[in-house]
């Protein structure tokens, strides 16, 4: 159900009347108008991902005492050391009560995972995304991971970037067709800035997010992430996301392996999918209350999972680091694999609001690494280390839950900046992918819309004229 706000804002503001705009504001049909835009939309989405980056810092640092809770482990909260490590069966219930009437009020979009709605935006509403969406998820999402939310920042920031690029593009007056590409651009940027990923950012946008590839909109997607990218490694830097040890391979026969993984962690990635939907499911069925409250209530649950396993805490990078780099046995890597499940899809089914990207990729290093220990005990003369298996699982991981072979190809290999996991990359990537297709008609972004009756791969339906 819509809330008041967006009611007003579609009634109002359906989309811009030409005379309505100034005349220094109005596009031409020129594609330079188009590039103007898409540069504005990388500023945008590059700014807000910092501005995101420092709020997700800022909350966790307020609700948990530590900029990252996930690798330390059981320590209490310097702002509350009286309650020791049990402040974690607070911290969720303390951001619920912020961020549950927040997107209950003014954004029901914000509220999940992200993408989904991005998807559905471009596909049946000609890209319009209400413009209060890109605050509202910024806060929400921020608040919750801060609150020990297991969810990723990279969705949030897809659709922070996105309702950036629909509010350009609707404020200039754009047609819909360029609307969706600019919804492309904001997602693309936001991608881009995050992750310090220029070419994984375009990728996902036109792969995910538009679904098809033109000159026109390639070429508007490039210029907002190298714009967002730009901006991004000015506050971030410009070294890789994850710093790791050089893996090389030692065997031409641990292709075979590596097409193994491919297919396991695939179907661990759809079995994510599946896990997610029914514990979101379940949160349907149990709660009877007002959709604001629900994060709250719901919040001892996550907590009490948080008080078993602190690694769940938030993100989780730190976690994923240090499976990667051989600091957890084999038992323990399959308990995060299985608890990232769990807390992730919690923390959605209760209402809380961030992405299932880094889960997802979290979730592959784990069970990739754990992968790799066995076959490297099995095989130590022709197996490269554990942690090589474990960068193969995410990109698997992800593949197998998105079905974005390019997108996970590209983003794994801009992640590290290791050329050497190319090749078993593809080669894994290419078989999580299939996997998947075989175990499962949606992916864990499309499987949101079809239970809505939304059907991507239907043809668009045709879009209203402006006013």
């Amino acid at each position: 159900m819509r809330t008041t706000v967006s009611r007003v804002i579609e009634r109002r503001w359906p989309l811009p009347v030409p005379e309505r705009i100034p005349a220094w504001a109005r596009p031409r049909d020129g594609r330079g108008s188009l590039a103007v835009l898409a540069i504005v939309i990388g500023a945008g989405a590059g700014g807000g991902a910092i501005v995101f980056r420092w709020l997700i810092t800022t909350f966790t640092r307020l609700l948990s005492g530590h900029p990252d809770y996930s690798g330390l482990g059981h320590v209490p909260n310097p702002h509350v050391p009286w309650l020791g490590p049990y402040f974690v069966l607070l911290a969720p219930v303390a951001a619920g009560l912020l961020y549950g009437p927040l997107v209950s009020r003014f954004a029901p979009e914000a509220r999940g995972h992200g993408v989904p709605e991005v998807m559905y935006a471009v596909a049946e509403r000609g890209g319009r995304i209400p413009p209060q969406v890109t605050v509202v998820k910024a806060l929400a999402s921020a608040l919750c991971i801060g609150g020990g939310g297991s969810v990723g920042r990279e969705g949030p920031i897809v659709q922070i970037g996105s309702a950036w690029g629909s509010s350009v593009g609707r404020l200039t007056g754009v047609p819909a067709h360029r609307l969706r590409i600019l919804v492309a651009c904001g997602a693309a940027g936001g991608i881009a800035a995050t992750f310090n990923a220029p070419l994984a950012g375009p990728f996902f946008a036109m792969e995910l997010i538009l679904r098809e590839f033109t000159v026109e909109s390639f070429g508007a997607v490039v210029l907002s992430s190298v714009t967002a990218t730009v901006i991004g490694r000015a506050a971030f830097g410009s070294a890789p996301f994850l710093t790791l040890p050089a893996f090389t391979l030692r065997s031409g026969w641990e292709y075979l392996i590596f097409a193994v993984l491919g297919v396991v962690i695939g179907a661990v990635g759809v079995g994510f999918t599946r896990l997610l939907y029914l514990i979101e499911d379940a949160c349907d069925w149990a709660w009877r209350g007002p959709e604001w409250l629900r994060p709250a209530v719901g919040g001892p649950a996550l907590g009490a999972l948080l008080l078993v396993l602190p690694q769940m805490y938030g993100v989780g990078y730190p976690v994923l680091a240090n499976a990667i780099d051989g600091k957890y046995v084999l038992w323990m890597l399959l308990i995060l694999m299985v608890g990232k499940m769990i807390a992730t899809s919690l923390t959605i089914g209760i209402g809380g609001s961030g992405g299932v990207f880094a889960p997802s990729l979290f979730i592959g290093a784990m069970g990739g690494t754990a992968f790799g220990i066995v076959v490297h005990q099995l095989f130590p003369a022709v197996t490269a280390a554990p942690g090589m298996y474990g960068l193969i699982g995410m990109g698997a991981a992800f593949a197998g839950a998105t079905r974005a072979a390019i997108t996970g190809v590209i983003i794994l290999f801009e992640l590290t900046g290791e050329y050497t996991i190319i090749l078993p990359l593809m080669l894994a990537i290419v078989l999580a992918t299939g996997t998947s297709q075989l175990l499962s008609r949606e992916t864990i972004y499309t499987l949101k819309l079809a239970r809505r009756g939304v059907h991507l791969g239907a043809p668009p339906r045709p879009q209203p004229a402006a006013a």
